[in-house]
């Protein structure tokens, strides 16, 4: 019952009603990748290609997406990864969630929220005054 609120209710925690009954009408699974997310690809766009998308394990969170899968689901690639053997590339990172508003975020000195004093000025800087 509960599974059945959170899909009624919302649309960034996993998929919402319209979106399981597409996906058990129209939907064929293509894949899943390493975070749980599911990608299916089913009926025609406008542009005449297969319209492709992922059921996120979890929260709803565009980044959580692999470099392959990212390919595929944007058409840029033809094949998916679980039909290939695809290895991602040595400059490729790993997914990183959005720290934003958590005790992990980036806090660059200077800032107010970085909680140190402020660097003083070291003299090589002359403010700049109209008509000067």
């Amino acid at each position: 019952m509960k599974t059945f609120i959170i899909q009624f209710f919302t649309w960034w925690n996993g998929q919402t009603l319209g979106t399981r009954f597409f996906t058990w009408r129209k939907g064929t699974k293509v894949g899943e990748d390493q975070f749980g997310n599911v990608y299916y690809e089913g009926t025609f766009d406008s542009e005449g290609r297969k319209r492709r998308w992922v059921i996120y394990n979890g929260y709803a969170e565009a980044s959580a997406i692999p470099a392959g899968w990212h390919g595929w689901i944007h058409h840029r690639v033809a094949t998916p990864p679980s039909a290939e053997n695809y290895q991602p590339h040595s400059w490729e990172l790993n997914h990183q969630p959005n720290l934003t508003g958590s005790p992990a975020a980036y806090r660059p000195k200077g800032s107010i929220a970085h909680g140190d004093n402020r660097p003083t000025v070291t003299g090589d800087y002359d403010a700049w005054t109209p008509g000067s």
